[in-house]
């Protein structure tokens, strides 16, 4: 299965107000990859730009991006499924080099949400749901979350402290992650104690927009010799989707998207769960994590609650999870997040992230999910 690579990975700093434009932004995280990788823009053979709309002037940025980047004439594409944009990019261009048509292709994700009000960001948000049927009900990120945080305290009596929890580890972490926007550990009594945004989510228990791109240069398993000394494979590729109404959806307790993408990723990487040794998560809402952890089945239905009281999702545990500060601490920059995930997994994997790193991991899996449970993509990456 080892036949294509991620060669180079890149990523800006997330902030909450980035001065410069979106191809500036773009840059940054691309220059990064670049030098990791070695290359030069002649040698890409084609780009893939990932980002949801709306949320800069610019009708269409691939092309604004790929001019900036150097990178024309080669093809290049844009790739949109909201907060999955950028695995959903790292999949397309997999694909493109098993046809055979590419053999290095740079995958770049990027988000300027500081261009528009908090009151904008929200209300497009929220139009990622039916237009029709619940978008125009004032329909809000952290109030679908907090429908999903309900079902699971009443169907297996998960407590608000039990998400608390996920939030200090979060906090934990983001102190030591330079390029996250909150760099400080947060208390237990300071999360419980925080004001309510759509009960029983606090403050705390929502991730912050932010400003970031994210790049990944990947590439063909013959061009990988003359590249890197460090290549980390891409084993395992699954993705599904749900249904965009919540009435559509049989369960609230977790995501049926990413239950049948880390079924279809596990077997294409012939792993299990227990295989995984170090994992990036959704953490949009620290509900979000907790689900995961039982989606993709570290956890029987029910039972995540016991990892983050055991400590088990910490470095020094037996799944750690989000060692990163994940997006309640990075930001989550809606089109660059995906990327930003995996370039963790890539750091962990080449033993490379410093003071976040797991001991001697061998695979790793990125969990990334647009929408309310709308998309749902999972990465399993490998180390030679």
């Amino acid at each position: 299965m080892k036949d294509v690579a991620i060669v180079g990975v890149g990523q800006t700093a997330f902030v909450r107000g980035y001065e410069g434009s979106i191809r500036e932004l773009a840059f940054d995280a691309f220059k990064e990859a670049m030098l990791d990788a070695g290359l030069t823009s002649k040698e890409i053979d084609a780009s893939i730009i990932c980002s949801a709309p709306e949320y800069d002037k610019q009708r269409t940025p691939a092309g604004t991006i790929a001019e900036y980047l150097g990178l024309n004439p080669k093809p290049t594409f844009y790739i949109e499924t909201v907060c999955s944009s950028s695995s959903s990019g790292l999949r397309v261009a997999y694909s493109l080099i098993k046809s055979g048509l590419h053999r290095i292709v740079l995958v770049l994700g990027f988000q300027k949400m500081s261009e528009i009000s908090s009151a904008d960001s929200q209300e497009r948000m929220g139009r990622g749901s039916d237009v029709m049927w619940e978008a125009p009900f004032g329909t809000m990120m952290p109030a679908y979350y907090a429908m999903h945080a309900r079902a699971h305290f009443q169907r297996y009596g998960t407590s608000s402290e039990d998400l608390a929890l996920i939030r200090v580890k979060a906090g934990t972490y983001g102190m030591i992650n330079k390029k996250a926007v909150y760099q400080k550990g947060v208390t237990l009594e300071q999360i419980m104690t925080a004001d309510v945004v759509s009960s029983p989510l606090k403050r705390f228990d929502c991730c912050a927009n932010a400003d970031g791109a994210s790049c990944m240069i990947v590439a063909d398993k013959e061009m990988v010799k003359s590249i890197s000394k460090k290549p980390v494979w891409i084993l395992g590729l699954g993705a599904g989707t749900a249904p965009i109404t919540m009435s559509g959806r049989e369960s609230l307790t977790g995501l049926n998207c990413a239950r049948v993408a880390a079924k279809e990723a596990y077997r294409m990487a012939g792993v299990t769960p227990q295989d995984i040794d170090v994992a990036e998560v959704h953490d949009c809402f620290t509900i979000a994590e907790l689900m995961a952890y039982e989606d993709l089945g570290f956890a029987e239905p029910g039972e995540g609650k016991a990892l983050i009281r055991g400590k088990e999702t910490y470095i020094e545990g037996k799944i750690p999870i989000n060692v990163d500060g994940g997006l309640l601490s990075k930001g989550h920059p809606i089109g660059a997040t995906g990327g930003s995930q995996i370039r963790t997994i890539v750091l962990q994997l080449r033993g490379e992230a410093d003071q976040m790193q797991v001991k001697n991991p061998e695979i790793g899996l990125v969990h990334n999910i647009g929408g309310v449970g709308v998309y749902g993509n999972v990465t399993v990456l490998g180390r030679d």
